[in-house]
């Protein structure tokens, strides 16, 4: 059975930047993605083959980011972050399940190691993306609300017992800040890795008809995984974006 690691594991290194089986498989990713997006550049009035695929996925975005904020114009300003994170998490889940992937092997300095492993499988990808997700959250409410309407969510300006307590909960917002990196990054991490597992036990057990049910779960978890972090940055967004008055009157 093959061994399986928690951690990526380094291949070679080009300067001080040592390249894991991860990052490779993220690299081609990007690569399969970038493809993608030339071949629809030149778009058709009539869009076919993979142009239609690509304007089906981003209309449905772009409606379900519409039904959460309830404005148009926050919707398109959202749009291209939130299908970047759907499109990338989706690609990456997707390519650790075509069949061959993971099964060529090199020596490294460490031993011996898969040349390729699912991007996400790396928890240093999950914390980037959400790293990504909560910093835009900010610069989006920035741009929306002003720095200084902004900051008031979290600092109290006033040197009264309203402007403490107002101090004390800006304190738990940025708890919940820090919380949010680490919840978008290990739920993303842990139901990917893990599906990971399962595939690697399941085959070595029984390596021929049982794994096909578990494959199409995985594909089925690994795009429930890309709309969740894709849903949850976009509700973290419209909270960020929407005035305080307007969200206590929703509430």
């Amino acid at each position: 059975m093959e061994e399986i690691h928690l951690a990526s594991q380094t291949l070679f290194q080009i300067g001080p930047l040592p390249v894991t089986n991860t990052l490779l498989a993220t690299w081609i990713g990007m690569g399969l993605l970038f493809v993608m997006a030339v071949s629809v550049r030149n778009t058709k009035l009539v869009p076919t083959g993979v142009q239609n695929v690509f304007e089906s996925i981003l209309e449905f975005l772009l409606g379900m980011i519409e039904k959460v904020t309830q404005d148009r114009r926050r919707a398109e300003q959202f749009l291209p972050l939130l299908a970047t994170f759907f499109l990338f998490i989706l690609v990456l889940n997707w390519l650790e399940l075509i069949p061959g992937f993971g099964t060529i092997h090199v020596h490294t300095m460490t031993g011996e190691a898969p040349l390729l492993r699912g991007g996400t499988t790396d928890l240093n990808t999950p914390l980037a993306l959400a790293l990504i997700s909560v910093v835009a959250a900010h610069v989006f409410a920035i741009a929306a609300l002003g720095l200084r309407t902004h900051l008031g969510h979290y600092f109290a300006f006033k040197p009264t017992v309203a402007g403490m307590i107002d101090g004390f909960v800006g304190l738990l917002h940025l708890v919940s800040e820090v919380a949010k990196v680490f919840s978008f990054s290990f739920r993303l991490f842990g139901n990917i890795f893990a599906g990971q597992v399962l595939l690697i036990v399941i085959a070595f057990l029984v390596p021929y008809i049982l794994p096909v049910p578990f494959y199409l779960l995985e594909i089925f978890v690994g795009f429930i995984q890309a709309l969740v972090f894709t849903m949850l940055s976009l509700v973290f967004l419209t909270i960020a974006t929407t005035p305080h008055h307007e969200t206590a009157h929703s509430g």
